[in-house]
């Protein structure tokens, strides 16, 4: 099987820099609620439209009831650790932004919600695509012809000699509902049982709670 090498890591500085080129401030929008102080908003693709993600200038607006509730029973709603898996890094939200600017530019980056669709109906990132983690899951009734199908198609997957070769594969960032959902987890650790590389895999640990407590654009399919 072939070696796969890892793309580099953006230092912060860049990261802002690659940012603020990919969604420049303008003076009619004058937004008082941004991003980062030299950040304003991103543009994205989402189902092929123009998205714009900045975050809620109402100041009398207050988090979705969604992700208002506090206590959850555990299992299954149990806090997720800071690294989901040794290789998988995890991601905060500007890092999020970047991710989604460069699957826009057509980087080989796919953003995927994790989570059921009855989730996603409620509102997703712009720029995420829909893979509940059970599509991946023969546990949970997943059909492989199926799963065969996303790796190849949607992934750059391909198989050789029998064997999955996972050298040109996306970088994947994958997310859900936040800190104590455990449906993007799900997703990683089957991919990883694949042999999908870790490095190539990242999580988005605090979902659409953080992403909503944040006033950050969302979108409804």
């Amino acid at each position: 099987m072939k070696r796969h090498y890892p793309i580099p890591v953006l230092t912060t500085a860049l990261l802002l820099t690659a940012l603020l080129f990919a969604a420049p401030a303008t003076a009619a929008e004058d937004l008082k609620v941004k991003i980062t102080a030299a950040l304003e908003s991103v543009p994205v693709k989402h189902n092929g439209e123009t998205v714009t993600i900045r975050r809620e200038q109402d100041p009398n607006a207050r988090v979705d009831d969604a992700f208002a509730q506090t206590a959850r029973p555990c299992p299954p709603f149990c806090i997720q650790p800071m690294q989901i898996a040794p290789g998988v890094e995890t991601i905060g939200e500007i890092e999020m932004l970047d991710f989604l600017r460069r699957a826009s530019l057509g980087e080989d980056v796919l953003v995927i919600d994790s989570r059921t669709p009855d989730w996603v109906a409620r509102g997703t990132i712009p720029g995420s695509i829909n893979i509940p983690w059970t599509q991946l899951d023969t546990s949970r009734g997943a059909d492989p012809f199926l799963i065969t199908d996303i790796l190849e198609s949607q992934f750059g997957a391909r198989t050789q000699e029998g064997l999955w070769d996972f050298s040109g594969v996306k970088t994947l960032v994958l997310f859900c509902n936040g800190m104590w959902c455990g449906q993007s987890p799900a997703n990683i650790r089957t991919l990883l049982e694949l042999g999908y590389p870790a490095d190539k895999l990242k999580w988005y640990r605090g979902g659409m709670q953080n992403w909503s407590n944040l006033g950050l654009t969302s979108v409804k399919p």
